[in-house]
């Protein structure tokens, strides 16, 4: 089918249109034509939305799917249509599966079950066998399955010769690691950030130091082996000021920020509500600052949902023994809206996680492909449990006030409209 977009204003600064309000026409999944008021002879359907932005599809660089082993979280395809309809027309799916996808037949199997997607599945590989810190796993042939990066998600590396390894070996394919930055000794049975809170709570803290010691021996393990060195979800001040200082040095070092990081404190867990027991934890108003202004000064290069569906049975429990995570595909745009500036914002969702992850990137150019997000960033509403398409509900920005509509998506010839 072929579409005529009508007055939408472009945000993409790869685009010769960037803040211009145009037309655009697609015909059979190609950016035929943009211009100021377009009349196509061939038959098309019209997209004439309030408030109308376009901008190259979202892409989410961490983002977990049950299946295989957890349906009852998250199937591949209900996840896949949450991302389309939250605005994402990709995501890279961590290896929180069971069992743990740490072969190629694991990631040939999420490939496959992806495939004909209006999505792009990018599956990330288990850095260690088993995510089990102990041995690396067939890094090599997972990657020629289609795995994009390597991670033992949610846990730290606490072996200092197994990272120093894997930035080695991963060189001869120019891969990339991502070291979660948690130091699990320190970190020990935390369960939430070590400050005024934790000890109103009486609840172990998980100080701010058990990131930033995890993260200063990983860049100094990095300044030794050289490879590239992915940091997931930092959390706090100190580690955005050594990223950056790491940058400057010309280490290949990148680095996400997740969504409600940027908006929520460990004050929200004064009631003990699970929903906000995530990994690394919500942590002060300072790291806040600290982290949308590297999300503003460009030390941050992504921001992600970090979307973890996990079942009722393992989250609505003792504070204790609940697992960590919160979904948040559908809550993304409308959380962070709030505090970054557009342009940035859809800049951190867009090409430049792209490339920090040698993925093909795309622009609303004539002749480009057609892949993407329509939105309106104007509106505010309260999110509340009719907005969550996930199958889990744990949402951490449950009854928040978030801004902004996505409306839809369009990728590999495929349209979904809110």
């Amino acid at each position: 089918m072929n579409f005529l977009i009508k007055q939408a204003k472009i945000i993409d600064k790869e685009s010769k249109n960037h803040l211009k309000k145009m037309d655009i026409f697609i015909e059979n999944g190609i950016i035929k034509s943009i211009g100021k008021s377009l009349s196509p002879t061939k038959t098309h359907k019209i997209i004439d939305l309030e408030n109308l932005h376009v901008s190259t599809g979202w892409f989410d660089s961490s983002v977990c799917f049950g299946e295989p082993g957890y349906e009852e979280r998250e199937t591949l395809s209900n996840g896949l249509n949450v991302a389309a309809k939250s605005g994402f027309t990709a995501v890279a799916i961590n290896p929180l599966t069971n069992p743990i996808t740490d072969n190629k037949a694991g990631i040939s199997f999420i490939k496959e079950k992806a495939n004909n997607n209006l999505v792009n599945v990018y599956p990330i590989g288990a850095l260690t066998q088993k995510s089990e810190g102990v041995e690396l796993a067939e890094m090599y042939d997972m990657q020629q399955a289609g795995a994009i990066a390597f991670t033992d998600y949610g846990k730290g590396i606490a072996n200092s010769n197994l990272l120093k390894l894997a930035l080695q070996y991963t060189q001869n394919f120019d891969a990339i690691v991502m070291s979660f930055p948690l130091d699990i000794n320190i970190a020990s049975e935390g369960q939430m950030h070590e400050a005024k809170q934790s000890t109103l709570n009486g609840l172990k803290g998980i100080p701010a130091m058990a990131e930033i010691i995890q993260i200063k021996r990983d860049l100094t393990l990095l300044t030794y082996t050289g490879g590239r060195l992915h940091i997931p979800t930092i959390s706090c001040k100190r580690s955005v000021q050594l990223i950056k200082n790491a940058k400057k040095k010309g280490l290949k070092v990148t680095c996400s920020v997740a969504a409600h990081h940027l908006v929520l404190t460990d004050t929200e867990i004064s009631d003990f509500d699970t929903s906000y027991k995530v990994s690394p934890p919500l942590r002060e108003p300072s790291d806040i600052k600290a982290l949308i202004n590297g999300v503003l000064d460009g030390t941050i290069d992504m921001i992600t949902s970090d979307h973890n569906p996990i079942d009722i049975e393992n989250k609505k429990i003792e504070f204790a023994h609940a697992l960590n995570g919160s979904i948040g595909l559908e809550s993304l745009f409308g959380a962070v809206n709030n505090c970054i500036d557009l342009e940035i914002l859809i800049e951190a969702l867009t090409n430049k996680p792209r490339k920090c992850f040698n993925l093909e990137t795309t622009s609303v150019n004539e002749n480009q492909l057609a892949n993407l997000t329509f939105f309106n960033p104007k509106g505010d509403y309260i999110f509340e449990g009719k907005h969550i398409l996930s199958t889990s509900k744990n949402a951490i920005f449950l009854n928040k006030n978030l801004k902004g509509k996505v409306y839809g998506v369009i990728n590999n010839g495929k349209m979904i409209l809110n």
